[in-house]
């Protein structure tokens, strides 16, 4: 039988998979393991001395008739186990209403918090009206937490006047305040995605951070993470910011990762035995964390982010994990166009979350087709002239992937496709051409990448780069080296995205504003100013 090139990229793919996992040691294959058992699972009921809410509450990943609910009980939040006994789980009653009095119980049940997942609370809560607006809570012991706000996706193939969401990544904690998250809270959405970058795997002091005024904290934040329970420190930090706490209480989120999450630029095909054990430990911790369902869960190293979820006709979103599968990167500077950037057996997605991915795309009755991602997808040229430059971990490195892509949306007449993605720290509004490598290719879509919540610090205008990717790049529209987040208004023939920025990440209270507004007409791929 002759192998065409989609069977040799799977069987690429799937033996450099294989031979990573199956060198990834017995410490870490662990990790598979280590669940509870509910059948022998100790519980207690718990006697707490202060609140156990100190890291709030959150949802996501909303479904017509579901959504995630999560908490993490942490009276302690810097202690190992935050505080609590780690040989017996916790009881822990939720609860969701039509009001945030709770005068009437939608729903309403109990979960365990085992200390296997650091007494992380993940409910599935089923059975819900599609479109509506939900309250929810969680009560342990004689305490109860906040109440969060959450909502679920419009029914299947409901017709849906509009949508409100936003984007947002890059929240580094030593690099600023997470004054842009409260903004965020402040919006009135139906739906937030995260898009990777929630933690950084760096080392945290007063005395390094540029937070200015920031408290001390305890001695064990001061190395970088490595291993699991550092890494759980990590989030304890991260989660009990007053600003993310706010945030998250809002509207559910739909997260996905991208490399901080871990490390910077984490290695896979190429990665060591304690490449992978760090892998196993951040993936884990990440899991414990956010408002993820049991499909979600990591297996070790391994763990299935990419998904999708409709919002009626009006919206396919397809989010994406452009990590966790990816070739070795060619460099660690901007690469030259060249054969190995071109190499049809790299791959960005991995086979199977291609298929995946491109088979929603055209298998899509949706107004819109969305997908919120991590890396540029368009092409950057960084380098003006003949000589160009491209950065080797955006989908530029991987220009096969990226063109099977673009090509797919292109043939295939794909709906008003729009890509978001997170990242570079800087915002960038791209048209999406069938074929960068001819001028006159057509546009079939546009992309919005997003700046960070605080990475880099406090933002600039301009680096002294910009003249060159508006001269390199004539489908790009925009740039800006601020921070905050992207806003978006979605309507059957309109989406309309606001870039929020704030002026200033290391002092707290900075206000918010729009600093750019974009459309794009339904039916008319590319972008136009508002």
């Amino acid at each position: 039988m002759r192998m065409t090139q989609s069977d040799s990229l799977f069987r690429d793919t799937t033996m450099r998979r294989r031979a990573v996992l199956g060198g990834m040691g017995a410490a870490a294959l662990a990790f598979t393991f280590n669940t509870p058992d509910p059948a022998s699972a100790r519980v207690r009921q718990p006697r707490f001395r202060s609140t156990p809410f100190t890291l709030g509450v959150a949802s996501g990943d909303p479904r017509r008739n579901a959504v995630v609910l999560w908490t993490r009980l942490a009276p302690e939040k810097f202690a190992p186990y935050g505080g609590l006994d780690p040989s017996a789980a916790i009881p822990v009653r939720w609860q969701l209403s039509t009001d945030e009095n709770f005068t009437t119980i939608a729903r309403e049940g109990t979960e365990l918090a085992h200390p296997e997942y650091y007494f992380s609370v993940h409910v599935d809560a089923r059975g819900l009206r599609p479109g509506y607006t939900y309250f929810y809570r969680f009560i342990a012991g004689d305490y109860v937490s906040d109440v969060g706000r959450t909502r679920t996706a419009p029914a299947a193939g409901s017709r849906l006047s509009e949508l409100n969401f936003a984007f947002a990544s890059c929240n580094s904690f030593g690099a600023g305040y997470f004054t842009s998250a409260r903004h965020l809270g402040d919006e009135d959405l139906d739906v937030v995605f995260f898009l990777g970058d929630y933690i950084y795997e760096y080392a945290i002091s007063a005395e390094t951070s540029l937070r200015v005024g920031m408290d001390p904290v305890p001695a064990e934040l001061n190395v970088e993470t490595g291993t699991l329970e550092r890494y759980r420190l990590q989030y304890s930090l991260y989660k009990s910011d007053p600003d993310m706490i706010y945030a998250h209480r809002q509207a559910p989120w739909i997260a996905t990762w991208d490399d901080h999450e871990v490390e910077n630029e984490y290695p896979v095909e190429e990665a060591t035995a304690d490449d992978v054990l760090r892998r196993a430990n951040a993936y884990r911790a990440y899991w414990e964390h956010m408002p993820l369902r049991p499909p979600q869960r990591p297996a070790g190293p391994a763990a299935r982010m990419y998904r999708g979820f409709d919002f009626g006709r009006l919206a396919r979103f397809s989010v994406l994990d452009v990590r966790q599968y990816r070739s070795a990167e060619l460099a660690d500077e901007p690469i030259p166009d060249s054969p190995e950037r071109r190499d049809s057996g790299r791959t960005m997605l991995g086979a199977e979350q291609e298929s995946w991915f491109l088979d929603r795309l055209t298998s899509s009755r949706a107004r819109w087709n969305i997908a919120p991602q991590q890396v540029l997808m368009g092409m950057l040229d960084t380098l003006p002239g003949e000589q160009s430059r491209f950065a080797p971990a955006s989908w530029d490195g991987y220009q096969a992937s990226q063109q099977r892509v673009l090509s797919t949306v292109a043939e295939h007449d794909v709906s008003n496709f729009v890509v978001l993605t997170g990242d570079v720290h800087r915002n960038y509004v791209l048209d999406l051409k069938a074929d960068y490598d001819d001028p006159d290719s057509a546009t079939i879509g546009a992309e919005f990448a997003g700046t960070s919540l605080t990475s880099g610090s406090d933002g600039v205008d301009d680096d002294g780069g910009l003249d060159d990717r508006y001269a390199a790049n004539p489908h790009l529209h925009w740039a800006s080296l601020q921070r905050g987040y992207v806003r978006c208004h979605l309507e059957e023939d309109l989406l309309q995205v606001d870039y929020r920025e704030v002026p200033y990440v290391t002092t707290p209270g900075a206000g918010v504003s729009t600093r750019s507004s974009f459309v794009v007409e339904a039916g008319t791929a590319g972008v136009q100013q508002a």
